[in-house]
């Protein structure tokens, strides 16, 4: 098997070409040749790193990314697992212009999977396109975006399953809910607990009665893998774990990992008069069209994490 990866240095993207590596697939991995992620991609026979920014894809074929040809003499690709998108946090949501770029780049994307020969595109849809739904989410509930970012996401789901029926490749459309691990965005709940935790300090901090789904980097990465081979075309399938249990039990659990004395400031924070309470992805047809159940335990993925932060220099 043969893929192509867009947006590989973000926690998702590494972790996939962490899978990559593992089951000998063979992964062409296209960042952007401006990014300071670069170093992030590791020197393994099994990965090539293209520079290539989503503002190329348009332009790219199998020819000027150095495709190579397969066994049997073919120059194309299997899959392809865009990733790319800019603006997914703070203010940038809000982005107009910026997320209706990355619709844009998305069925460029598409385009060039059919130039590669791709048999089917995965792509990387949010909890976002959802808005603010609490309870159990599922491919068919409502979605109400708030946002720019999650109008975005929402339609390029449509945009680029049209596309791909009209192209004759089959179209997998993920909504990411809370994903977790090495790589991952220092703003994030976890990441920046982590790191306030390896300094010492008390975080401030809701009661943590919130019912919350976590999904370790690896298990998401994987779940991704098992859609591009075994994915129903034009299914929607929200990536979690399938379980949730009360934020507070996570970040005790990450507090144990780095020092169980240290203090935690459980009620300094209230909630928002939007506070989301209870969030949880439906993952039955996942797992029914895929085989996928999650491997990775919350406590030993904050292991790993923890580990990854204290080894970079984000503390």
């Amino acid at each position: 098997m043969k893929v192509v990866i867009t947006g590989a240095t973000g926690t998702i993207g590494m972790a996939l070409i962490r899978k990559c590596i593992e089951d000998g697939t063979q992964a062409l991995v296209l960042v952007n040749p401006n990014s300071r992620r670069l170093s992030r991609i590791p020197n393994d026979p099994h990965i090539k790193l293209i520079k290539c920014g989503l503002e190329d894809l348009a332009d790219a074929d199998a020819k000027s990314l150095g495709l190579d040809k397969t066994a049997d003499g073919e120059n194309h690709a299997d899959a392809m697992f865009h990733l790319a998108w800019g603006g997914t946090f703070g203010d940038a949501r809000a982005n107009k212009e910026l997320q209706d770029k990355n619709a844009a780049y998305a069925t460029e994307a598409v385009k060039l999977a059919a130039r590669l020969g791709c048999s089917v595109f995965v792509g990387a849809g949010s909890q976002a396109e959802y808005g603010r739904v609490s309870g159990i989410i599922s491919a068919g509930t409502p979605c109400s975006p708030e946002n720019e970012y999650g109008r975005a996401k929402l339609e390029t789901g449509i945009a680029t399953r049209k596309l791909c029926k009209e192209l004759g490749i089959r179209h997998i459309w993920p909504r990411i809910l809370s994903i977790y691990g090495p790589f991952d965005g220092e703003k994030t709940m976890v990441m920046s607990l982590i790191a306030s935790l390896l300094k010492g300090e008390e975080p401030a901090l809701t009661k943590g009665e919130q019912m919350w789904d976590y999904l370790y980097t690896d298990d998401a990465a994987n779940a991704l893998m098992l859609l591009a081979k075994h994915g129903v075309d034009g299914c929607i399938y929200p990536i979690g774990s399938g379980t949730a249990r009360p934020l507070r039990e996570y970040i005790e659990i990450i507090r144990d990992v780095i020092d169980p004395s240290l203090p935690l400031g459980f009620g300094r924070v209230p909630y928002s008069d939007k506070q989301v309470m209870h969030l949880c992805a439906d993952i039955k047809e996942l797992s029914e069209h895929t085989g996928f159940t999650p491997k990775i335990s919350f406590t030993e993925g904050a292991k790993r994490t923890v580990d990854f932060v204290r080894r970079s220099d984000n503390v």
